[in-house]
């Protein structure tokens, strides 16, 4: 089954720069893939216009679909985008929490595309609901933080917050945006461990962009690399060789391929004991 369905997908942007060039993409259901590619490759684009925060060129034919259900087609961001939406769940660099809210309020936003106005205004949720939150949040390790105030958690703690806020609305479809570009290597191991759990024991589809091609190749069993808006590799992580890359990137190369893999490093390291895990039921 096809979980987002790219075709003929290009941007402009004013001043004429070009994006996204003719992107056709096919992700199946329960893969985890790598987005790769320098700075201003169209990474953070791509991921945009899949979760329907950015609509393409209007003078194009460009669809995007997930599950089978329209985002955008031709330019224009599909009327009932908010119930597609619901399925999609969007990690951000900048971690997207209101600081002065708890944890727990924060996680619980996942839920409001299916809570009556009445009841998100005020931010009055079952105890159903709470117990989800409070699930969502044991999975990915931060349970104990959920009364504190999101903008006391580090940037590693509040990266997992909204990995549980992604858990709390139900997506089928995770799409992760440089999630680990400001983490320590500690940090950006355990986002990335979790991220690779929901995909495994969730069979969620998770597209993460990434500069480390390594972390690509350890995490992500398949790698789609982009060039200048184009995509210029779509295949196995373990075929992206220096010279694949030397090929494909050119001068460009050496911005991707002189950064470390931090997360590799330590592994000769004493770890903490593994998270507990199980799936989260879905609320109905």
């Amino acid at each position: 089954m096809t979980a987002i369905h790219i075709q003929a997908l290009n941007k402009t942007f004013p001043g004429g720069r070009r994006a996204l060039q003719d992107i056709h993409l096919d992700i199946r259901a329960g893969e985890m893939v790598a987005l790769i590619g320098a700075s201003g490759s169209g990474k953070s684009t791509l991921l945009r216009h899949m979760a329907g925060l950015m609509a393409g060129d209007s003078a194009s034919s460009g669809l995007v679909q997930i599950h089978g259900k329209s985002i955008q087609r031709g330019g224009k961001i599909d009327a009932d985008i908010r119930r597609t939406r619901s399925g999609v769940g969007f990690v951000f660099q900048q971690f997207n929490l209101v600081d002065r809210l708890p944890v727990l309020v924060n996680v619980l936003a996942g839920l409001l595309h299916r809570v009556p106005l009445w009841r998100s205004l005020p931010r009055w949720f079952t105890p159903a609901e709470i117990a989800c939150g409070i699930d969502a949040l044991r999975r990915v390790g931060i349970a104990d933080c959920s009364t504190q105030r999101a903008g006391t958690l580090s940037g590693g703690q509040q990266q997992r917050a909204a990995i549980a806020r992604a858990l709390v609305q139900g997506a089928r479809v995770i799409l992760a945006d440089e999630p680990i570009a400001s983490l320590d290597p500690e940090s950006s191991r355990n986002v990335m461990d979790i991220l690779a759990r929901v995909n495994r024991e969730d069979h969620c589809t998770v597209v993460v962009s990434l500069h480390q091609v390594n972390v690509a190749m350890k995490y992500c069993p398949r790698t789609i690399a982009l060039h200048q808006g184009r995509v210029v590799y779509d295949g196995p992580s373990t075929a992206l060789t220096p010279a694949l890359l030397r090929e494909l990137y050119g001068a460009d190369a050496d911005d991707i391929l002189s950064l470390g893999d931090h997360i590799t490093s330590l592994q000769d390291a004493p770890r903490a004991r593994p998270l507990a895990w199980a799936p989260l039921a879905r609320a109905a």
